[in-house]
């Protein structure tokens, strides 16, 4: 029994404080009380009336009466903007145009809701809803987009801009925020004073006015200046500024006295007139005291001790200005001068004297005698020593000059007393405990000294404790100095020589390697080369940089140690030489498949077996090239193995020519030019000559019988050629022409070569010179053919316009497909420029532009395909649907050899994805009998479904032709008896051995699945395939039959017993002497394991067996006894188990999809509205409206513009 919670009135109370107690019933879930579904009014209370009144206000309305009301964030803000001031005013486009689009932008951007509406006097009303925030960032941008913006200049003295713009430019920032206007204030440098505003009327009134605000606040404040002369300036500032500082802060003016840096008199006063007034009245009164008062007397000082009397940042002179009330005037850093001046009262002139003296000779400088190379022990790691001494004498200075043997003291006379005995101290014990030394050392060593990032010289700097100099390479200087511990010195002194020698017995040699080889000298990540400096490791071997295409590597160490690497190295090359043979084997592109074999699997054993690198070209290359790489013998190997593999697949006939070696290169000709015209106008066949330098005259000639007897004349007559009187001319022609000078099928330029005897060779396209056709022969036949090719070129230089009637029915064939067919006119015919009139135009003229004679033949050409058009006719050939697929061949190719070979085009009908069974009647269309009617149903069963048919359009006698070889193609199905028991061997592993036979005889073999035991395969395929695989069937069924026999003759068995201690005797070493015996008398001989003497043998029936339930057990009879009852034994544990499951399975639970079978009620309530009898119908789940969140405003969908009226 499933358990339900309840909520008892206690429990909701304290949840809800909200709702009424009195109105939460209690739903007493059990069994009994399911059939008595609670009230609509119980599950659903409604929302509390609008009170009449206020003491019907506090009685409690409803379940909801106590829930507080949630303060919308929302606010709402109306704007206008009058028709005057509208930016977009166009009537016809409002709710469309820009202003809309504007609207939409202004949402997405700030997330306030803007409704618009016109009022009558067509200004714009513009509603905008949201949080705060988001609505002032909205106006903003109304009033910038939808207003017209307008400008206007307010002008305000220059002094009072700063004062508009306030610290950091907040002052304006905000201005402009408050106006919604733009605010331009002119550049310090700018003398003007006129402020430009931009935006509303509104916006620039408000703006215009609070500038005229603080312009006029500014006005209050008035600007003096008073010159009073230099020398006075510190009296009037007082010491340390406190005499202005107390007048500003008495008069609250502002008083701007120019630094003593700068050569101004005047003083400037800012304030309120009154105020001002009294400041400037004190400044003049002690100006005036002061001129009355005071006088001068001047004091030599030594010029280094000027700057103690100034003291830090001027704080000695003001010192003496606030006791004495004397101003020491000091000359100019620049001034040689060493008079400073005294200026004051006379009485207190000595006073200050006396201050002067003292503050000039507080300070003293004092130098120690200590050699530069100690100076940095002096200074200790990072400043350590030094710190010592200036963290207790801070006032005390102390300067090391590189170079000089000297430390400068300066600062307090006490203090540098005391540094300098400490510092003498620090020396005196240095020298006694430091040495010094210096070694020269050729300066080329000086890199290797210092090791890869300084390993070496970091070693024994370490090592030694010592300090070691080596100079930049710039000072070309031999000397290295050593510091530190004097036995560190001896020591490192001591290796440092020892590697300089041994750097000077050093040799350096440079190794002539390929750089094609440096790649696998290295090895992947460097395995190779680290195996070389493993093997040497005292030799350095360096190789250039890829991109300087060098040869030279170099070799550099001991010179044992290099030489024994040279020799290594040179080995190693000889090697890869060795290996590097390569020979290229042209190969017939359609062969290339068949040497790869599936999977890759012929190409891999190639390689494997032969040891070679086989390359073949890519997929979509024209090259039929395959290079082979390796050693020469392997090489040769490996080309014998592809081209028997190619003999064996078509019938490819291979001549030996004898031509003289002189003759190759010409025979050839540039980038092979002469050969490649050769071989393509023979069929493609492949020409090898001997490689340069062997001295062989044999040509090798391999293709089709017939194409390698054409070759070999043409190869034989145009060495005649060569050898008599070979003349050779070249003629340029644009490439547009060369087609139309070959002519179809090459007709043109045939029956210029038997005109004249000449050779004439076009260029490939993989030629850089398009343009350059060559002539060849004797001097007499080219001279012929030039001029016969020369007035043709001319004739197509010589450019005419002709027309000609086409009928308008027919230029649809003409330009269709992208104006193919115009496209391969214009290629075959020199370019010539066919235009057909505009659709929708009944005019029949098509005009030609061209040279005359491809004008003429493409006129000829379009006739003949118009008369092709009109001779067209349709055939239907019919063929089952189900070979359409086999009859297309992959990718369509055998349709398009057939529309290319016929010229004809062949249209094949839609698949029918679900045929109707043949005892339909007639086809049916949405439940009707097809538009046919009655003709459907009386139509002939015999007759051709319309998924068979092909339709085949072009000239009658080429239709014919075509449908002929579109039947030749219908697979044809035989069948061949095969005993049931051969199948799977016919099979074979993994349907290898069928699959090689339907490779072998390009047709489909069937055999029947087992459980069927059908003696019968079926063989489907074309009809000249299918002899040939059932003789190749029958041929295999002989040769396994024979294996059987010769299987049934080798099963007879044999148990010899023979002690086990003479096993390995008769086996032998390695199994020798029992491998003999097996191979001899050809048996297979089996010992027993050595530990296992109760072995047995155990065999299960395999699939298809006469008794599938018989398991063989072989061995020991009592071994085999023990073995057939432990096979029972598990027989019958293994038949009670299933037993007991299927006895568990009745009391298992059914699965869940079972239970949830049966309809679920879902919650019901009485009394609801819609309920019978009712006319309400049931609330919408998905509606706002019928059930609103809580907050939420219900409101339908608005535009931009406003609610639809």
């Amino acid at each position: 029994m499933s358990s339900v919670a309840v909520l008892t009135q206690e429990s909701f109370a304290e949840h809800r404080s909200g709702l009424a107690q009195q109105q939460v019933k209690v739903a007493a879930l059990n069994s009994e009380e399911e059939n008595d579904p609670p009230t609509y009014k119980d599950a659903f209370p409604p929302l509390p009336e609008k009170a009449a009144c206020l003491e019907t206000a506090q009685e409690p309305a409803g379940a909801w009466s106590k829930i507080r009301p949630i303060k919308a964030s929302v606010i709402t803000q109306v704007f206008h903007v009058p028709l005057e001031e509208r930016k977009y005013k166009d009537m016809n486009q409002f709710g469309e145009g820009e202003q809309a689009k504007i609207c939409l932008d202004i949402m997405q951007k700030t997330g306030a809701h803007l409704e618009l509406s016109l009022a009558k006097d067509q200004g714009l009303s513009i509603m905008v809803s949201g949080k705060l925030e988001a609505v002032m960032k909205a106006r903003k941008e109304i009033v910038a987009r939808l207003q017209t913006q307008a400008s206007a200049t307010v002008a305000i003295p220059k002094e009072h801009h700063r004062f508009v713009i306030g610290k950091n430019g907040e002052k304006l920032q905000d201005l402009e925020l408050k106006t919604a206007t733009k605010i331009q204030i002119p550049r310090p440098d700018d003398p003007s004073n006129q402020i430009k505003i931009t935006g509303t009327k509104e916006g620039i009134e408000k703006a215009r006015h609070e500038i005229l605000l603080i312009s006029a606040e500014q006005d209050k404040r008035a600007v003096e200046r008073l010159d009073v002369d230099k020398v006075y300036h510190p009296f009037i500032a007082g010491p340390f500024n406190k005499l202005v500082s107390e007048i500003m802060q008495e008069t609250g003016t502002r008083i701007n006295i120019p630094p003593p840096s700068i050569n101004k008199t005047e003083i400037v006063f800012t304030g309120e007139k009154e105020q001002l007034a009294q400041a400037v009245a004190r400044i003049k009164k002690i100006y005036e005291e002061k001129k009355k008062k005071t006088t001068t007397i001047a004091v030599e000082v030594k010029k280094s001790q000027h700057k103690y009397v100034i003291g830090p940042k001027g704080n000695s002179l003001q010192e003496i200005l606030e006791k004495t009330g004397v101003s020491v005037e000091i000359p100019p850093t620049d001034s040689s001068s060493e008079t400073v001046i005294l200026r004051g009262e006379p009485e207190k002139l000595g006073q200050a004297l006396t201050e002067v003296y003292a503050k000039a000779n507080s300070f003293t400088v004092s130098s120690v005698s200590a050699p530069s190379w100690l100076h940095r022990f002096i200074i200790g790691k990072k400043g350590q020593n030094l710190a010592k001494i200036t963290q207790q004498m801070p006032k005390v200075h102390i300067e090391f000059t590189e170079g000089e043997d000297k430390i400068t003291l300066e600062g307090p006379t006490e203090d540098v007393n005391v540094a300098q005995e400490q510092i003498e101290v620090m020396v005196k014990d240095l020298i006694n405990r430091m040495d010094y030394v210096e070694i020269s050392v050729d300066h080329k060593f000086h890199r290797h000294l210092i090791g890869k990032n300084g390993a070496n010289i970091n070693r024994i700097k370490d090592q030694y404790k010592v300090s070691v100099r080596i100079p930049p390479d710039n000072e070309k200087s031999n000397l290295i100095r050593i510091e530190g511990d004097p036995q560190g010195v001896h020591q490192a002194k001591k290796e440092l020589l020892e590697l300089a020698s041994r750097m000077e017995n050093e040799r350096t040699k440079d190794l002539i390697i390929e750089q094609r080889f440096h790649r696998t000298i290295i090895g992947q990540k460097g395995e190779r080369i680290r195996e070389i400096r493993d093997k040497f490791p005292e030799v350095i071997i360096n190789f250039p940089d890829p991109a300087h295409k060098s040869d030279i590597v170099q070799l550099r160490g001991p010179k044992n140690e290099v030489e024994k690497c040279t020799k290594y190295m040179q080995k190693m090359v000889a090697d890869l030489v060795e290996n590097s043979f390569s020979i290229s084997v042209p190969i017939f592109k359609q062969f290339h498949k068949n040497i790869i074999g599936k999977g890759g699997a012929n190409i891999k054993k190639i390689r494997e077996e032969s040891n070679t690198k086989i390359d073949l070209p890519a997929e979509n290359s024209n090259s039929e090239t395959i290079i082979i790489t390796g050693k020469r013998a392997n090489c040769e190997a490996a080309r014998h193995r592809i081209l028997s593999i190619q003999k064996e697949l078509a019938d490819i006939t291979e001549v030996e020519v004898s031509i003289p070696s002189k003759l190759h290169n010409s025979l050839i000709g540039a980038k092979g030019r002469f050969i490649r015209s050769i071989m393509e106008e023979c069929g493609g066949v492949h020409i090898h000559f001997p490689t340069e330098g062997s001295g062989s005259d044999t040509v090798t000639i391999r293709g089709p019988a017939q194409d390698v007897e054409k070759a070999k004349k043409q190869l034989l007559h145009l060495a005649e050629e060569k050898q008599t009187k070979s003349y050779t001319v070249d003629l340029r022609a644009k490439p547009e022409y060369h087609k139309f000078l070959i002519g179809k099928g090459g007709g043109n330029i045939r029956k210029v070569r038997d005109n004249t005897g000449a050779r004439i060779i076009f260029p490939t396209s993989e030629d850089k010179d398009q343009e350059l056709i060559t002539i060849m022969g004797t001097e007499g036949a080219v001279r012929e053919a030039q001029k016969e090719l020369e007035a043709l070129i001319k004739n197509l230089d010589n450019v005419v316009e002709d027309s000609m009637v086409v009928d308008p029915k027919h230029h649809r064939h003409f330009v269709i497909r992208r104006g193919q067919v115009l496209r391969e006119i214009a290629d075959e015919y020199g370019g010539v420029m066919v235009s057909f009139p505009r659709s929708g135009t009944q005019s029949d003229k098509v005009t030609l532009k061209g040279a005359k004679d491809c004008v003429e033949a493409a006129k000829k050409r379009i006739l003949e395909i118009i008369e092709d058009l009109e001779a067209q006719v349709t055939i239907e050939c019919t063929i089952p649907q189900k070979f359409h697929r086999s009859i297309m061949g992959p990718k369509g190719s055998r349709i398009q050899q057939i529309t290319r070979d016929y010229g004809v085009q062949i249209k094949f009908p839609d698949r029918e994805e679900n045929p109707a069974p043949a005892t339909e009647p007639a086809m049916q269309e949405n439940g009707e009998e097809s538009g046919e009617g009655k003709e459907a149903k009386e139509a002939d069963p015999n007759s051709p479904k319309k998924c068979d048919i092909i339709i085949i359009s072009g000239r009658r006698e080429k239709c014919e032709a075509a449908k002929e070889a579109l039947q030749a193609l219908v697979p044809v199905t035989t069948e061949v008896e095969v005993p049931f028991d051969l199948h799977r061997y016919i099979i074979g592993q993994k349907g290898s051995g069928i699959r090689k036979m339907m490779d072998e005889f390009e047709v489909n073999i069937q055999v029947p699945a087992p459980e069927l035991r059908s003696d019968v395969i079926s063989i489907t395929g074309l009809a000249a395939n299918l002899d040939r695989a059932k003789a190749g069937l029958l041929e295999r069924v002989k040769e396994l039959q024979a294996e059987q026999e010769d299987r049934a003759l080798r099963s007879f068995k044999l148990t010899v017993t023979v002690d086990p201690k003479y096993h390995p005797k008769i086996i032998g070493r390695k199994g020798a002497v029992i491998t003999q015996i097996r191979t001899e008398h050809e048996v297979n001989i089996q010992f027993p394991d050595k530990d296992d003497d109760n072995q047995v043998d155990i065999r299960f029936p395999q699939s298809g067996a006469s008794d599938p339930n018989c398991v063989t057990v072989t061995g020991l009879p009592d071994n085999v006894e023990e073995a057939i009852d432990h096979i029972l034994n598990l027989e019958e544990e293994y038949l009670a188990d299933v037993v007991d499951n299927e006895a568990m399975q009745v009391y298992m639970k059914p699965s869940t999809h079972e239970e949830s079978k049966a309809p679920s009620k879902g919650f019901v309530v009485r009394d609801a509205p819609w309920a019978a009898g009712s006319n309400e119908k049931a609330p919408d789940m998905s509606s706002s409206e019928d059930f609103p969140s809580f907050g939420a405003q219900v409101a339908p969908k608005t535009l931009p513009w406003g609610p639809k009226r």
